[in-house]
């Protein structure tokens, strides 16, 4: 192993401790709620900023995952293509590496988000809903309906281009530094969006970019091993 590799994977480790970190004093301080009461939520008219306003729902929440679920069926396409095309061959790899991000992360972040059990922010008393506030780590009484909130679906489908850093970053680190400020400010507005809107809070999604580094990084990592095997 590489002293340049090396380097990379404690970065990597740096970065997954730092986010771990913040979202301790989120946890610890009920960070949550204060940022939502805060910048998000109006007590004056008990409303969400941008509940019904036109930016956070057709634009970057509706508009956003059609543009993100295009994004994935063309990478899909292109590695499919990869075996019919002989100009697209040589980066077969990196196609499948991509689109399998493009897949899977938002793909695990959807079924984690029907396992949680987590209530929205708009369903909370206090925020314009009836459920209670259950804090972190707190058992969820039996008799509630079940929720579906947790982690953040919908800007997993921005982080999950954290992939494009992760392949870039050994052969063009120009590039791999364009993708990680433009998946960090596109991930980070559709975040803003579903907060704005109610439908999640900063942990939500702050756990869905962890989430996503995590897979991405995973995935280049078997993806590495697999490749150095075969040569």
């Amino acid at each position: 192993m590489s002293l340049k590799l090396i380097r990379r994977i404690r970065l990597d480790v740096w970065v997954m401790g730092f986010v771990a970190l913040f979202l301790l004093v989120l946890v610890l301080f009920e960070g949550d709620l204060l940022i939502a009461r805060a910048f998000f939520f109006d007590t004056t008219t008990n409303e969400w900023i941008a509940r019904h306003d036109w930016w956070a729902n057709e634009l970057l929440h509706t508009g956003g995952r059609n543009l993100m679920r295009l994004v994935g069926v063309f990478a899909l396409f292109a590695w499919a293509s990869s075996y019919r095309l002989t100009r697209l061959a040589t980066h077969r790899a990196d196609l499948g590496y991509f689109a399998a991000c493009m897949v899977l992360v938002p793909l695990t972040i959807g079924i984690l988000k029907q396992i949680t059990n987590v209530d929205c922010p708009w369903d909370l008393q206090g925020f314009g809903g009836s459920m209670p506030v259950i804090h972190w780590f707190e058992p969820r009484p039996a008799e509630l309906p079940h929720a579906a909130c947790f982690p953040g679906a919908h800007s997993s489908s921005a982080f999950a281009l954290f992939g494009l850093f992760f392949m870039w970053r050994s052969i063009r680190p120009a590039w791999a530094t364009v993708a990680l400020f433009g998946t960090l400010a596109l991930g980070g507005a559709f975040s803003i969006a579903q907060q704005s809107r109610g439908a999640h809070f900063v942990s939500h999604d702050v756990v869905s970019a962890l989430l996503a580094w995590l897979m991405c990084f995973a995935l280049h990592r078997f993806r590495s091993g697999d490749a150095s095997q075969t040569t």
